[in-house]
Parts: C-alpha cells; structure tokens; sequence
C-alpha cells in the first residue's frame, strides 16, 4: 500500500462529509473496526484519523470517540432556524458594537494625510516613542495601580505579549502553571515554544493556591500564567482573599505570574500587580476594547525583566507597526476606546441578562459583566455533539476540550461567546439552543 494511502482515505471521508453523507456530530467507528472495514493497518486507520482533526473536519473525545466536527461545514445545509440562514458566531468573543466604526473613523481623521502616514510607516522599536508610552500609561491605569510609563513594551497584539513574557520567562522544556481551563491559545504558543503546560486546579475562586505549591513541589514551575479578572472561559474574578493568598504563595516560591488582563476592562477591579508589582507582567490589548482589526499589545514587566521582555519582543518578531502606534496612540488619546469601552460594558450587560433569561432553568456559570458565558450540559449531551448539533441549526459554539489543558480532563460543558452576534441574531441563537438542550440527543437526530 502505498504510504499516502491514508490520504486518499482521509480525502473520500472529507468527500462524504462535504456530501452530507456524514453530518457534524456523527460518529467515526473505532480505528480498528475502521482498520478492519477497509482492510488497513491500524497504524493507517490512526494516520487517516490524525490527518482528519489536522484538517478540523473530526473532534476527537477521549473515552467516547472520533466525531464528525461542528467546524467542517461545507455541504452542510443551514436550518429555517437560523437568523435569515447567517451563521450565529458565539465562538469567536469580538465584540463589535453598531457605532464603533464611525466613532474609529472619526479619531483616525487626518492620519490619511501625507505627513501623518510618512511617520506612521518608519521602522518602530518594541518601547514605542515616549508619547506612546505616557499615553499608553494612562489609559491602562486602573484604580489603585498606575503603571510607569518607561517599563511598558508593545507588540502587535496580545497573543504576541503571551509569547514574548512565555518566551522570557520559560526556557524550552520548562514548565509553566495555567489553570486547568484556560485561553486556547496558550496550548499552541507553549507547543511551539516547547514549553510544557501544568494544569493548576481550581475553583470558584480562580486557581487553588495549594495547587500551585503542589505543582511547583512535584516539578519547578518556571512562571505562572493566570487571568484573574473576568477569567476566559468561566467568567471568574479573583476575589480580594483569594488574591492575597495567591500571592503569599507566589513570593514563597519565587515564582512570576504573567497576568492576562485582555477583558479587565470590562471591570474596576485592578490587577494583581498592584499588590505585587516586582512578581506581575500585565499584558494588554486593544483588540477586545477596539476591534480584531486594530490590535496594539501592552507588556507591562517590572524593571528587572523589562530587558528580557525587551529581547523576546525583538527575537521573536513581535514588535508592532509603526501605523499600529498611530492609530492606537489616537484612540486613546482622544478618548475613543474609553468611550468604547464604556458601551461595551453597558453592552455585555445586556447580553448576559438576556442570556440568563433564555437560558433559565440550565446550569450557568456566569460574570454578569463578561462577553461570554459557561454552560454545563444535561447529562443526555455530551460536549462534542451537543456542539455539532448546534452547528446543525447554524449556531458556532466552543466545547470545552479546546480550553482544558489536560486532555480527557474538559468537563462536560460549553462556552457561549455572546459578543460578535447582533442583539437580534443573539436572541435567535440562545432560543435555538434551549430548544436543543431540551431534547435528546437521539431525539435530536430523528428529526433531521
């Protein structure tokens, strides 16, 4: 057999599902029955299955099996359900409000002119100039803390401040404690990194101080990376007690958070880092506060690893663009993405008690100030499918193994971003999903 075969298998799987033969939440057949149907290997049968979840057209889900993923849409019909049949994103949490794109065009007016663009496309450095910095400064202050202007580093979004203070602080091969569910996106910053990840228990109040010794006992932490305000995906905010506690044991061991504060500014609370300022590195975005498409990274490190974070930015390439700093230092300067950031709030309080009214009577954890929420299934469905039949009636929903960071440890549970639909399409969603979390999953099936 020629070794693409499994190739050539993977493409006819794809070609059923594009056919509509094999619908999202559908389930493979175990690898050796697999094997066995089509007179392979296994060793074949467990590529073409590692080649279908390379391509996101399968979820695999240890104990129960290989399934067919709500991702892999294409000849996928959408239901009369679905919002004039768009697609309702509570997947991906960008919040985008109706006014926003007037108020950006208005505080970007006269950086068209030529003078403006000339300076806005000269090489940058990762410390900005000294007007970005005491801008930046002042729009990241926060009650009780108030970070100096000379330490901050930029990057050209948040997910490059996670790798530059990951890169900084945790030497390859090292480890680094997160809590059990935690931002996505860490997994493939610290793969590629060849950073280990250490699952850190938790509970209502964030990440278990006793956890962290315990991890940092049986194997050296080398950092910690934690989100203490409006924690993605459950929604918590550390609690005052929760945070000194937290801290005692951090100074204990000398260890460095990297403290992820992307949606404090849907809060008051201040982060960590003004009860400790010398174990925090603070990093910032623009891209919840403004938009995706305008994104601007803040490092905020104390002054003994400003260097180091200096050099990471450098190394790694992650230094922002020059019109990045123009456009963000307007923003801010102006007012913009504080007003922004008001609306938001106002915003996805909104969403949260329409949400908690659609959804009464389902297991909900929430943070009524949060763009996203926490939903634990009935014991009928199962994270996977439940996700996959939402997909069936157009609905993008993220099951809780992209946030666990132990595979086969992601409870039975999902996470609805509730920002990026409109109000209307968000409605239509959630009374969708009601409707599916009644029924059974079999029942759900029958009815296709």
């Amino acid at each position: 057999m020629s070794k693409f075969e499994y190739l050539r298998l993977a493409d006819a799987i794809a070609a059923e599902i594009t056919g509509g033969a094999l619908k999202p939440g559908d389930r493979l057949p175990p690898q050796r029955s697999f094997a066995y149907e089509r007179k392979i290997a296994v060793s074949t049968a467990s590529r073409v299955y590692t080649e279908l979840l390379r391509r996101g057209l399968v979820i695999g889900e240890v104990g129960r099996g290989t399934f067919i993923s709500g991702d892999a849409r294409r000849g996928i019909t959408p239901s009369p359900e679905a919002h004039h049949g768009a697609r309702i994103d509570m997947e991906f949490n960008y919040p985008l409000l109706p006014q926003q794109a007037a108020m950006i065009a208005k505080s970007l007016q006269g950086l068209e002119r030529a003078d403006a663009i000339e300076a806005a496309l000269r090489p940058s450095t990762s410390t900005g100039t000294q007007a970005a910095r005491q801008v930046s400064a002042a729009f990241l202050a926060r009650k009780e803390w108030s970070p100096d202007a000379e330490q901050i580093v930029f990057t050209a979004n948040g997910r490059q401040c996670i790798a530059a203070a990951l890169a900084a602080l945790v030497p390859p091969g090292g480890r680094c404690g997160v809590e059990a569910l935690t931002y996505p996106f860490i997994k493939g910053i610290a793969a590629r990194l060849g950073v280990t990840l250490v699952p850190l228990a938790m509970d209502e109040h964030g990440v278990r101080p006793d956890a962290v010794q315990k991890a940092h006992r049986e194997a050296h932490l080398a950092a910690l990376y934690l989100q203490p305000i409006i924690q993605n995906p459950l929604g918590i905010t550390m609690p005052a007690a929760r945070r000194a506690d937290l801290l005692r044991v951090v100074e204990r061991l000398d260890l460095t958070i990297i403290e992820d504060t992307v949606y404090g500014f849907l809060d008051d609370e201040a982060p960590l880092a003004a009860l400790s300022p010398d174990r925090c590195i603070v990093l910032d975005s623009l891209s919840k506060k403004v938009a995706p498409g305008l994104a601007l990274g803040f490092i905020v490190p104390p002054p003994r690893l400003r260097e180091i974070i200096m050099a990471s930015v450098r190394s790694g390439g992650w230094t922002a663009s020059g019109y990045a700093f123009a456009a963000g230092q307007r923003l801010m300067g102006d007012g913009t993405v504080s007003e922004l950031a008001r609306l938001k709030r106002i915003d996805a309080a909104r969403r949260q008690q329409m949400a908690a009214k659609l959804l009464t009577g389902f297991e909900i954890q929430a943070n009524a100030k949060a763009y996203h929420l926490w939903l634990t299934l009935p014991p009928h469905w199962r994270s996977q499918t439940f996700v996959a039949a939402a997909a069936r009636r157009d609905i993008a929903l993220t099951p809780s193994t992209t946030f666990a960071v132990a595979p086969g440890h992601a409870p039975n549970a999902v996470r609805l971003a509730l920002g990026a639909p409109t109000l209307e399409q968000l409605e239509t969603g959630l009374r969708a999903l009601s409707g599916i979390l009644i029924a059974k999953e079999e029942d759900f099936d029958s009815t296709e």
